[in-house]
């Protein structure tokens, strides 16, 4: 299972008016034409949420491959990070499934984090095949309702991120507007958030990185949010509002840097794809300066 293609921009606009205008069913049949647009759309029909109750966080993580990379350790390493920032959450309401072909030693699984094996035979990339069987395993964690959000195994969560979201309560769930992006060679940090006249150029977060939405789940009348979040988190990160809105459940901005985004390690996605050089460039251009910003990314991000 390899990315799906985003929908073009003119397209994404026609069909939210369409699904506005003239309904989720007229769109479905004369208009939509990927499988997440056509899930989104039945989801807009047939299932929004009610109010939100007791929700909890759900942390979807795709791990590569040891044979895909050069450095296990170093995988090991980051996704250890990764999990640190979890623990430390000032929340304990969240749960955390990381699914891959090998179990890493370093990390300690418990009720809280558990290890999805992954052992379908794959050529090529594997991480949405991953992250599909990751949301359709969500119905078997008997949580009922929360939000679900993809998250990379080298990335950071800021740790009041899952307090902010199980008190708001969204009832679509959530999208990480503002957040850092740091070099990990040079260790210098950028701001990724919505331009402004000021700063033209800069980057909403959710526009640089995948681990920026956690989309609300509802399973006390049906099981079909896991089919639903499988086919959205098929795309690219930068479809996810367009589909979420589509599905009639719009994301709400968290009101903080919420999620620390390191590029330039070695091992990275993007590495992989050769798309890592406009991020480091990125981080010159929009430089974090101040010393107690700096400071306060350091003891909000500690990086073994």
């Amino acid at each position: 299972m390899a990315q799906v293609p985003a929908t073009p921009k003119p397209r994404r606009l026609l069909n939210r008016l369409a699904a506005v205008t003239l309904g989720p069913r007229w769109t479905y049949e004369k208009l939509a034409t990927q499988w997440s647009e056509e899930a989104a759309l039945e989801r807009r029909a047939h299932a929004r949420p009610g109010p939100v109750q007791d929700p909890s966080v759900v942390f979807l993580t795709p791990l590569v491959g040891r044979h895909h990379v050069g450095n296990w350790n170093d995988v090991e390493a980051r996704l250890a990070d990764t999990v640190a920032s979890w623990r430390a959450q000032s929340s304990g309401r969240w749960h955390a499934v990381i699914c891959g072909q090998d179990r890493p030693d370093s990390i300690e699984f418990d009720d809280q984090i558990r290890f999805l094996p992954f052992t379908k035979p794959f050529e090529g990339n594997d991480k949405w095949a991953k992250l599909d069987q990751l949301c359709r395993a969500l119905p078997a964690l008997a949580l009922g309702s929360g939000y679900a959000m993809p998250f990379d195994a080298d990335d950071m969560l800021a740790p009041g991120a899952v307090a902010e979201m199980i008190h708001r309560k969204a009832r679509g769930g959530y999208l990480v507007t503002r957040g850092w992006v740091m070099d990990a060679q040079s260790r210098e940090v950028g701001l990724c958030a919505p331009q402004t006249l000021l700063a033209p150029g800069r980057k909403a977060f959710w526009k640089m990185c995948g681990s920026c939405a956690a989309f609300r789940f509802d399973f006390s009348h049906d099981q079909q949010d896991g089919e639903y979040l499988a086919a959205i988190t098929s795309h690219e990160h930068r479809m996810f509002p367009y589909l979420a809105s589509l599905a009639g459940r719009p994301l709400t901005p968290l009101n903080q840097e919420a999620v620390l985004y390191v590029v330039n390690h070695g091992e990275n996605f993007g590495t992989r794809r050769g798309r890592v050089g406009f991020k480091t460039r990125y981080v010159k251009r929009f430089p974090v300066t101040d010393a107690g910003i700096l400071s306060q990314i350091e003891a909000e991000f500690p990086m073994a």
